[in-house]
């Protein structure tokens, strides 16, 4: 920007200024015959031109006031930055405070679904556990085990949990828990043969695998 002021300021007085001395040069050596070098010289020394306001004396100054830097502005400008990161360190303080609490509510209520249902369960325990006393008849005992059992059943769906299917198939070790080996002939080796403990997994993720015993070909 500077430039440009320069540029459209000074540019064209200097121009007129240097036709001036042209002038005066082409006067002097039809008066004097002297080459126009010399009188060029001569009068750019002149007081005249000494004293022009565009000399570099005054550029000097115009420029040095110009490029000044105004204090009041300036110092109105760091005191709004400041403001700016006072108000942004605030706001990160709130953000970092209001996410632990949320992270802390989360941990602290995240099982809360989860033992909704369970109460179903609980209750159900409670009637089986009430009907067997007050009858003293072990089928209604039962008939509440199995009730409830249902129920764990339907909670472990809700929850995309299932059970592996071991029995009659190969033996994975990804799924699988062998505790011993049977020799038998009626399975083809390496085959699950017998469940002893369910195995679950939530999604796609192993909770825990099934116990189970694999078959082994009979030595001969």
């Amino acid at each position: 920007m500077f430039i440009i002021y320069f540029l459209r300021r000074y540019i064209p007085k200097y121009l007129d200024q240097e036709k001036m001395l042209a002038d005066k040069d082409e006067s002097l050596r039809k008066e004097t015959g002297k080459e126009a070098g010399d009188d060029t010289t001569k009068y750019a020394q002149s007081p005249g031109v000494a004293d022009s306001p565009y000399n570099e004396e005054s550029y000097s100054k115009d420029k040095s006031s110009e490029d000044k830097p105004d204090i009041a502005t300036l110092q109105a400008e760091l005191q709004a930055e400041k403001d700016k990161s006072l108000r942004l360190s605030a706001e990160f303080e709130n953000y970092k405070k209001r996410s632990s609490r949320e992270i802390f509510d989360f941990r602290k209520y995240a099982n809360e679904a989860v033992f909704k249902k369970l109460l179903t369960v609980v209750d159900n325990l409670e009637r089986a556990i009430d009907s067997g006393e007050q009858q003293n008849n072990q089928e209604s005992i039962v008939e509440g085990i199995q009730l409830t059992h249902k129920e764990l059943i339907k909670l472990f769906e809700a929850f995309s949990i299932k059970s592996i299917e071991a029995h009659g198939t190969p033996f994975d070790p990804t799924f699988h828990q062998a505790v011993t080996q049977l020799e038998t002939d009626e399975h083809p080796e390496n085959t699950v043969i017998n469940e002893l403990q369910k195995g679950y997994i939530l999604h796609d993720r192993l909770l825990r695998p099934s116990m189970v015993v694999v078959s082994k070909s009979v030595a001969k």
